[in-house]
């Protein structure tokens, strides 16, 4: 059977081939970045389901607010009712929607913003490749740390409950895997810290990196 991973790269090769020429914009990346007054980066959480990375990527988007920064939460649940609304959870399509999320992630840096991709990514080659897409020092990947234990006492969505009795399949720590990050960037404690104090990890980080405006340093 052919890996339909192996194919979309096969027609992006091909569309590649046909003379298809990137074109730079007039209104650069960087002079985005000087009329914001910050720098633009990608902020993947990736983790379990219920480990609180939408959470997480809203409360840091809105603390970034308060200093104007210009920013925007690619939330995993909102994508899939749009761009990846075709695609199901088999490891192929979970690897598809990890690609499809790199791309904009990458249109959304060109534009000067801090984009915040808030998903379950659960492969380490895929979140890579994700990765590879940008400059180095321009993705962040933060580890939403919680245990499997934790993230079902959650399970506001009743997910992991119906994982176990069979009703979803391929559903992530319970009958799909998750591989968790070997060189994040950041971990953060989502799963035992309030969350006050994982959002301020998080901006303590991008001043240490000199991505936040001169006012929040």
């Amino acid at each position: 059977m052919p890996d339909p991973v192996a194919q979309v790269e096969g027609a992006r090769r091909m569309i590649k081939d046909r003379n298809t020429v990137w074109h730079h914009a007039t209104v650069s990346r960087s002079r985005r970045e000087e009329k914001n007054r910050h720098r633009s980066v990608v902020l993947w959480f990736t983790g379990l389901s219920g480990a609180g990375k939408s959470t997480l990527a809203h409360a840091v988007e809105a603390e970034l607010y308060r200093f104007d920064c210009r920013t925007l939460v690619l939330d995993g649940d909102n994508i899939r009712h749009g761009l990846c609304s075709d695609l199901g959870f088999s490891i192929h399509d979970r690897s598809e929607n990890i690609r499809r999320i790199g791309e904009v992630a990458k249109l959304f840096i060109e534009a000067g913003v801090i984009a915040m991709a808030a998903f379950i990514s659960p492969l380490r080659a895929d979140r890579e490749r994700a990765r590879s897409l940008f400059p180095h020092g321009d993705f962040i990947e933060i580890y939403c740390q919680a245990s499997l234990e934790v993230c079902e006492r959650r399970d506001v969505k009743d997910m992991y409950r119906r994982a176990r009795a069979g009703e979803i399949k391929e559903f992530t720590g319970i009958s799909s895997p998750y591989e968790a990050p070997e060189n994040p960037e950041l971990v953060v404690n989502t799963g035992g810290s309030p969350l006050s104090d994982c959002v301020g990890q998080i901006v303590d980080f991008l001043r240490q990196r000199n991505i936040l405006p001169l006012e929040m340093r």
